[in-house]
């Protein structure tokens, strides 16, 4: 491993490994030019690993959406559902550092929203996971996981590698020497950043720190973590993240001219309105932070919640 940047699995595939059931592969431009820089990845093939091969039969997920069977396109009888669930327990009891995974879309086995499920020959309506992502999601339900077709989305895109971000201090920084003391720390960090996304998520966690010092702290962390991931889990709002701008404006009223503050007002308002990219006024804010704000705003991750070369919120 890589120790300066994050473990995240990823499918095999989207790496350029020819192991799709034709030879092929579905190398991925955005996570071998952009994220690499920053993601140290582990490659996973959940159909090379239970040993179907290269190349092989094409599957499919059929029957009931919420307990399907994986079996063959042309051999109905090659059912490899519980092989395929088993690994992704696997991958998931043996990866615990792991702080993100991106998945291949539409795969019986990899899919995160898009696996098909059939009855018959037709595909039933709804979202469904691949056979192997609800393994991985049942040992590791707070690990952010995103289809790598969804990260061509700037919104998307943005919100999981923050929330990767986000999960990767928790696990790395926090998880070392929990403590009352410490979530308070960890949650200070995080409380523009989980203001962005409402209103609600911010009283709940909020609330949940308040309570630290009390009875039963190793199920409060718990509560915290859950509660943060299921948050970040979709993407906050501009209203969300206007607020959260003009929140952090007003740390700085008692220590940068009315002239200037102006200014960011009127950023901060091109922004809302869509005339530029959320990263004008929240760098325009972090230079004046980084200067005159208190060591609360300055150590919020908001204004930094990822490496600054990635350049997400040059997008949104």
């Amino acid at each position: 491993m890589n120790e300066d940047k994050i473990p995240v699995g990823i499918s095999s595939c989207l790496l350029g490994q020819e192991v799709r059931y034709n030879g092929g592969h579905k190398r991925s431009r955005v996570c071998l030019n952009s994220f690499a820089r920053v993601f140290d990845y582990r490659a996973f093939c959940p159909e090379v690993a239970i040993g179907m091969g290269v190349p092989r039969e094409a599957i499919r997920l059929v029957d009931a959406p919420d307990s399907p069977r994986v079996v063959g396109t042309k051999t109905p009888t090659l059912d490899v559902t519980d092989e395929l669930y088993a690994y992704g327990l696997e991958v998931g009891r043996t990866s615990e550092d792991l702080s993100g995974y991106i998945l291949m879309k539409n795969s019986p086995s990899c899919g995160l929203y898009s696996a098909k499920v059939y009855r018959g020959e037709s595909p039933l309506p709804g979202k469904h996971a691949g056979m192997f992502v609800r393994g991985l999601r049942h040992t590791q339900p707070l690990l952010p996981m995103e289809e790598e077709g969804r990260l061509n989305d700037p919104v998307l895109r943005e919100n999981f590698i923050a929330a990767v971000y986000a999960y990767h201090d928790w696990r790395t920084n926090f998880m070392v020497e929990p403590s009352p003391n410490a979530l308070v720390a960890f949650h200070s960090k995080y409380k523009f950043l989980v203001m962005a996304h409402g209103q609600a998520p911010y009283k709940q966690l909020g609330r949940i720190v308040a309570d630290a010092g009390a009875s039963g702290f190793d199920e409060r962390i718990n509560a915290y973590i859950a509660a943060l991931m299921e948050t970040l889990k979709k993407p906050a709002s501009r209203k969300g993240h206007v607020n959260t701008l003009f929140h952090i404006l007003g740390y700085l009223r008692d220590t940068v001219a009315g002239d200037v503050r102006e200014d960011i007002h009127r950023v901060i308002e091109s922004y809302r309105l869509g005339f530029v990219n959320l990263s004008v006024p929240a760098t325009m804010l972090h230079h004046y932070v980084k200067r005159f704000g208190s060591d609360y705003v300055n150590e919020q991750a908001y204004l930094n919640p990822y490496s600054e070369e990635l350049g997400l919120r040059n997008t949104i």
